[in-house]
């Protein structure tokens, strides 16, 4: 049955994570003792364990909502490489179903906060509203609507109690990552608190994230192969936000139905609308997980959910292009300056080298010359050079926000690619933004005639 309200209680709400944290460690040992019997059983027994922790996980993430599940979200687009490979596709679509599939709240417990944030009667607002939910998410979730000028909307409406839930799960997320800690030794889940106790919080104002959606509504509105449906301004409030409808696949179906060529063609909207955001518009969306996306039967993409966004200025777009530039001529000491502009590291030459190592394991495939099918599975090396970086020589490391930001976009956007088998010459794009080529694929081409000398990568200020 649905819920009328999330649970908001932090004591409650620990519970139910140190039960399933509990229960996870119970596996655990009960596993140790039957390999300690049986060694030949030890790969079956970890594998078995560890598929059980993931619908653990998964069982627990749906119900918490809120922060809780945004971790979820994350664990399912991105590969930390916590299964071993031959049961991994298994471990995926369990967790994937977090990305639209929560547990709905009641639909008489919806109508009470659009009642209250709108302050008009359902009925006198939409002439119909289908009372069953077309997505929940981890915030809130979606009910397809029809206006009484016969406009199709996508009605999206916060949980009663969310905000609640979500300060009360921040205060126990680190409890709750003691599950990743469990399935996932030496991820440091210190730095997953820390970003997502930063940026969730404006994930709960819909009213901002109206603001950043008609934005980018307006960049893109009729262009050839990129739909962002559009914001109903007068409908919009903190936790009632109102588009237009737009009927499409989800990433899961398209998976399997779309051709290669039609998954490449897709893997190339998808990386150019993701690094367009940024260096074109000067919005980072740092949620570019498979569930935001739906795939249109006339080959355009759709692209959803704008509240985890970070406004950049030219001064950070200009040293986004530098850093990438300096990794793409194996520039050490060029990618050094640029981080210590940035106050990020001291001017020190030792760890000019080692730092481009890094950093190129986080954005190398960009620099791919040759069609290159980007392997999911390296978001676990970037994972684990990242913390060991910071443990090994790069304890003073303080990129800022828009950095840690940008690094879990392109680690989300690396696992949607994966999924999607995508294979391009990922140069052959960038260079657009990074050496001012011309395009060099028929979208790009399509892109630059639609764009025309609007929305430059680099003002003649910032260049």
């Amino acid at each position: 049955m649905a819920e009328d309200r999330v649970g908001t209680s932090r004591v409650g709400r620990a519970v139910r994570m140190t039960s399933a944290a509990a229960g996870v460690a119970g596996r655990e040992a009960t596993g140790r003792l039957i390999v300690g019997a049986r060694p030949s059983r030890a790969t079956a027994t970890r594998t078995d364990q560890q598929l059980r922790s993931a619908q653990s996980l998964v069982k627990l993430f749906s119900g918490m909502r809120g922060a809780a599940m945004k971790v979820g979200q994350t664990l399912s687009a991105v590969d930390l490489g916590l299964v071993p490979e031959e049961v991994r596709p298994e471990f995926q679509a369990t967790l994937a179903t977090l990305q639209h599939d929560a547990q709905p709240v009641s639909f008489r417990a919806i109508a009470k906060v659009i009642e209250a944030d709108l302050g008009r009667k359902v009925g006198d607002i939409f002439a119909d509203i289908d009372e069953t939910p077309v997505a929940a998410a981890s915030i809130g979730q979606v009910h397809r609507g029809r206006l009484h000028d016969g406009r199709h909307v996508a009605v999206k409406v916060q949980y009663p109690g969310i905000a609640e839930a979500v300060h009360a799960d921040l205060r126990n997320l680190k409890l709750g990552l003691k599950l990743l800690s469990a399935i996932a030794p030496g991820i440091d889940t210190a730095s997953i608190a820390d970003e997502i106790r930063e940026r969730i919080s404006e994930e709960l104002d819909y009213e901002l994230e109206a603001t950043n959606h008609s934005k980018m509504a307006r960049v893109y509105h009729n262009h050839p192969f990129v739909v962002v449906p559009t914001v109903i301004e007068d409908l919009c409030r903190e936790r009632v936000l109102v588009t237009e409808y737009i009927e499409g696949q989800r990433f899961a179906d398209a998976r399997t139905s779309l051709s290669q060529e039609q998954r490449d063609r897709a893997g190339e909207i998808l990386v150019r609308f993701y690094l367009n955001g940024p260096l074109r518009h000067r919005l980072l969306n740092g949620d570019p997980h498979p569930g935001n996306c739906l795939f249109l039967s006339d080959g355009r993409v759709g692209f959803l959910d704008f509240g985890f966004v970070k406004r950049l200025d030219d001064r950070a777009v200009r040293q986004l292009i530098a850093s990438t530039t300096a990794t793409y001529h194996q520039d050490p000491p060029g990618l050094l300056d640029v981080v210590t502009e940035l106050g990020a590291l001291p001017a020190d030459l030792e760890l000019a080298q080692p730092f481009l190592e890094n950093y190129e394991a986080i954005f190398g495939w960009l620099l791919a010359d040759e069609p290159l099918a980007v392997d999911p599975s390296k978001t676990a090396d970037m994972m684990h050079r990242y913390t060991a970086m910071r443990k090994n020589g790069f304890e003073g490391l303080a990129l800022p926000a828009e950095h840690f930001v940008l690094m879990r976009s392109v680690m989300l956007l690396i696992g949607a690619l994966g999924q999607l088998g995508a294979r391009r010459a990922w140069l052959s794009i960038i260079r657009e933004w990074l050496f001012d080529d011309p395009p060099a694929t028929a979208l790009g081409q399509e892109e630059a005639d639609f764009f025309g000398h609007r929305y430059p990568y680099l003002t003649p200020a910032a260049a």
